[in-house]
C-alpha cells in the first residue's frame, strides 16, 4: 500500500515538473482591418471592410450620414458603411472603432464637401388663388394619410449598449420624411408600427423604405388593417416579397375593400422592424368585404390570438379570432372564440410548428365535407414538396378506403406574422363526415401512447391509444371492452385456425380495410405506417376496421433510413428502416405473407387501385399539386430557408423545390413496378 502511494506521488511530481517546463502561452487578442480609412467625394456610396481577428469583435461609432451594416461579428466577416450624399456645405469626418478583447483598430472616413450651388434669385410673391369649392360628384383622390402614431412601445439605443429606449430610434421616425432615421424596436420579434387614422379609411396604397443598410429586413413584412385597437380583428392587405432598396420608397396598390381605422406594418420575425419610412394612402369610407386580400392563390388563414400571446404549449388552449380568406378574396369565414394550441409529437419540436384549431361552433371551411369544431394545421416542415400528405390521401381515395381526411393547402398568419404554407385538415375523430364510429370506438396503435391520457398495452405489447370515446366521457367498462376486444383480435391472428373465414381473425378484423391501408403505406413508402395506425369499430358488435391514413410527411422517398426504397428486397414494414414494433410486424407478416387468401385478396385490391383507381396516373396529381403550390412554396421557403439543409429524416438536401418534386415522381414510377413485384412474390 505504501509503495502504491509513493508511485502516485512520483507521477504527480513529474506532471507538475513538465507543466513548469512547458507553460501554456496565453492567447493574445488581435484585430486588423482590410483598410484603415478612405477619403471620398461628396456622392452617395458604400465601403466594405473585412475584419480579421482572434475572436469575436464589436464596432462602435454612430453617424447619421455614415451607417454601418452590423455592430459585431467574427473573423472574416465584412462591414458595409453606407454614406449619404454630402449636402452640408462642409467636409465630414467619421471614426469607427473595432475591438477584439484588448485589441483595437480604427477606420477613418473623410467625405469631401459637395460643389457650391449657385444662388437662385428669389421669385416674386404670387397672390394666393381663391379656394375652389369641392365638386361633390368627383370621386375622392387617394391622399397620404396621417394620424396618431402607434406601435411597439420601446426602441433600441445602439449608442448606449443596445439599451431599451423611448427617445432613440423611435417609431415616430418612420413618418419624418427622412431616410437617415429609422425605427428599431427593442424586441426582436412581434414588433410593429402604424397609424390610428381616427376613423375608417379605404386604403389604396402603402409605401415603405428599409433602414439604410438593412434592405433585406423588410422581406415578408405584412401590412394589416383593423378596427379594434388591439388588432384582434386584423386582416392582411399586403405582404412584402422582396428585399428593399436603400433610400428608396417602394409602393404597392391595395385592393382590399374593407375600411380600417387602424393600419400597421408588422415586422418579419427577428429583425427589430428596421424601417426608415412608412406611408399609407386612401380616403375615408366604411367599405365592405367584397374584395379581400390573399397572400397567394391559396386561401389565407389568419389567427389573431388574444393579447398577442404565442402558442408555446400543446396542452394550453388560447382564445383567438380566426379568418379564412378564399376564392380570390371574395369569400370570408370569420369566427370568434376559437381555441388554438400546439399538436404533434416529433413535429412539435420543429421550428415551424403544427397547430390544432377548435371553433366555437361547427364549421365547414373551404368546402370540407364535415361540419366540425376541430381542425388541424399541418406544418410539413420536413417535407419540402409540401404535398406528401396530400398525395397519401389521394392514394387512400384511389385504393378505396372508407374515409380519407379532408386536406387543403393554405397560407398561415398568426398575430400578424407570416408562418408559411400549411395544410388545413380534418381532425381524425369519430364524428359525422369523419370516422364512422360515433357509436363505437376509435383507437390508434401509437408509439407515443404512454404520453396520452387514455391508453393500454395489449397482451402482445402493442401500445394503443383510445381516441373515442373522449377521455372525459369514456367509462371503465368501455376501456375494458375495447382492450379485451383488441387482445381477442391479436390472439385470433396468431391462433392455429386463424385463416378460418368464420372463426379466424377475420371475425374480429376487417380484411379489406387492413389490406387497403397496407397498400397505401407500402406503396407510399411510409416508415411511420405502423408507428401510428388508426383502427375503429363502427359499433360495439362490429369488426375492427383499419384507417384512416395519417402522418405521411416521411413517405415518397423522404427518409434516409429506407433510401432508396425501391432497392429494398422486402416490404418497408419488414426493413430495418421501419419503426414498427415487433408485435405489429409479426401481425402484418401473419396476414399479408402467410394467409393465402389474404395474399390473393391483396393482389386483387392492388390491381383495382392501379386500373380502376388510376394509381398509374398519380404523377399527374404531383404535377397539379406543384402548380397549385408554385406561388406559396416560393413564399414558404423565403420564411423557412431549408432547401439546402437536411431536415428531420431527409436523405439529402437537393437545393430546389423542383428537384424535390422530381424525386417524388421518380420514386412513384419505380414503386409501381417494385410493389407489383412484391405483392406477386
Amino acid at each position: 500500500m505504501i509503495m502504491r502511494h509513493f508511485l502516485h506521488l512520483i507521477v504527480l511530481l513529474s506532471f507538475f515538473a513538465a507543466s513548469a517546463c512547458n507553460p501554456v502561452e496565453p492567447q493574445i487578442d488581435s484585430i486588423s482591418l482590410s483598410s484603415k480609412g478612405r477619403v471620398t467625394d461628396y456622392q452617395q456610396q458604400t465601403m466594405s471592410i473585412t475584419v480579421t481577428s482572434s475572436g469575436g469583435w464589436t464596432l462602435t461609432g454612430s453617424y447619421d450620414w455614415a451607417v454601418q451594416s452590423v455592430k459585431a461579428g467574427k473573423s472574416g466577416d465584412s462591414v458595409l458603411i453606407s454614406v449619404t450624399e454630402n449636402t452640408s456645405g462642409s467636409e465630414r469626418k467619421a471614426v469607427f472603432t473595432f475591438r477584439c478583447g484588448d485589441a483595437v483598430d480604427t477606420y477613418s472616413l473623410t467625405q469631401q464637401k459637395g460643389p457650391d450651388k449657385p444662388v437662385q434669385p428669389e421669385e416674386p410673391e404670387q397672390p394666393e388663388e381663391p379656394e375652389k369649392p369641392e365638386d361633390p360628384d368627383r370621386p375622392l383622390d387617394p391622399e397620404r394619410l396621417s394620424g396618431t402614431v402607434i406601435g411597439s412601445k420601446y426602441s433600441v439605443d445602439y449608442d448606449n449598449g443596445n439599451s431599451k429606449s423611448t427617445t432613440a430610434n423611435t417609431k415616430d421616425n418612420v413618418f419624418d420624411g427622412r431616410y437617415d432615421t429609422f425605427f428599431a424596436s427593442y424586441d426582436r420579434s412581434r414588433t410593429w408600427v402604424g397609424l390610428d387614422l381616427g376613423q375608417k379609411h379605404i386604403i389604396t396604397k402603402v409605401g415603405w423604405s428599409p433602414r439604410v443598410g438593412q434592405q433585406q429586413r423588410v422581406e415578408l413584412a405584412l401590412f394589416e388593417g383593423a378596427n379594434e385597437p388591439d388588432f384582434s380583428d386584423a386582416i392582411p392587405i399586403w405582404i412584402i416579397r422582396e428585399p428593399g432598396v436603400n433610400r428608396t420608397m417602394h409602393y404597392a396598390d391595395i385592393t382590399c375593400s374593407r375600411g380600417f381605422r387602424y393600419v400597421r406594418y408588422v415586422s418579419p420575425n427577428d429583425v427589430r422592424c428596421n424601417l426608415a419610412e412608412l406611408e399609407f394612402y386612401g380616403h375615408p369610407g366604411e367599405g365592405d368585404d367584397s374584395q379581400l386580400y390573399q397572400l397567394t392563390n391559396l386561401p389565407t388563414v389568419v389567427v389573431n390570438i388574444a393579447d398577442g400571446e404565442e402558442v408555446i404549449e400543446k396542452e394550453k388552449n388560447l382564445i383567438s379570432n380566426v379568418y379564412i380568406i378564399s376564392e380570390g378574396g371574395t369569400n370570408l369565414l370569420a369566427t370568434g372564440g376559437t381555441e388554438i394550441r400546439g399538436r404533434g409529437n416529433a413535429s412539435w419540436d420543429f421550428p415551424k410548428k403544427p397547430y390544432r384549431l377548435k371553433f366555437d361552433e361547427k364549421q365547414s371551411p373551404l368546402g370540407a365535407p364535415a361540419s366540425a369544431k376541430k381542425w388541424t394545421l399541418l406544418s410539413n416542415y420536413g417535407d419540402k414538396t409540401l404535398m406528401r400528405n396530400m398525395l397519401a390521401f389521394e392514394v387512400s381515395r384511389r385504393v378505396g378506403l372508407g374515409y380519407t381526411p379532408f386536406c387543403h393547402p393554405v397560407d398561415l398568419i398568426i398575430n400578424g406574422e407570416y408562418r408559411g404554407c400549411y395544410q388545413l385538415c380534418d381532425q381524425v375523430e369519430a364524428a359525422k363526415g369523419r370516422v364512422d364510429a360515433k357509436d363505437g370506438y376509435l383507437v390508434e396503435i401509437d408509439a407515443y401512447a404512454y404520453s396520452e391520457d387514455v391508453w393500454f398495452s395489449s397482451n402482445r405489447g402493442t401500445p394503443v391509444t383510445i381516441k373515442h370515446p373522449d377521455e372525459d366521457e369514456i367509462t371503465q367498462e368501455q376501456r375494458k371492452f375495447i382492450n379485451d376486444y383488441f387482445n381477442q383480435m391479436e390472439a385470433a391472428v396468431f391462433a392455429s385456425d386463424y385463416t378460418d373465414p368464420a372463426e379466424g381473425y377475420r371475425k374480429h378484423l376487417d380484411l379489406d380495410s387492413f389490406l387497403k391501408n397496407f397498400i397505401v403505406g407500402e406503396f407510399g413508402g411510409n416508415t411511420d405506417t405502423y408507428w401510428s395506425v388508426y383502427m375503429y369499430k363502427d359499433a360495439a358488435d362490429g369488426k375492427l376496421y383499419t384507417g384512416p391514413v395519417w402522418d405521411y410527411d416521411l413517405a415518397f422517398e423522404n427518409d434516409y433510413r429506407t433510401y432508396p426504397i425501391n432497392n429494398l428486397w422486402d416490404y418497408i414494414y419488414a426493413s430495418n428502416g421501419s419503426v414498427a414494433s415487433e408485435a405489429v410486424r409479426q401481425m402484418v407478416t401473419r396476414i399479408v405473407k402467410e394467409d393465402p387468401q389474404a395474399k390473393e385478396r391483396l393482389i386483387e385490391l392492388w390491381e383495382a387501385a392501379c386500373n380502376e383507381g388510376g394509381l398509374k396516373n398519380l404523377n399527374s396529381v404531383v404535377d397539379q399539386n406543384a402548380e397549385l403550390l408554385k406561388e406559396a412554396q416560393e413564399l414558404n421557403f423565403k420564411r423557412w430557408k431549408i432547401l439546402n439543409q437536411h431536415v428531420h429524416m431527409n436523405f439529402q438536401a437537393l437545393g430546389s423545390y423542383d428537384k424535390e418534386v422530381q424525386t417524388v415522381k421518380k420514386y412513384i414510377d419505380g414503386r409501381l413496378e417494385k410493389f407489383d413485384e412484391l405483392v406477386r412474390r
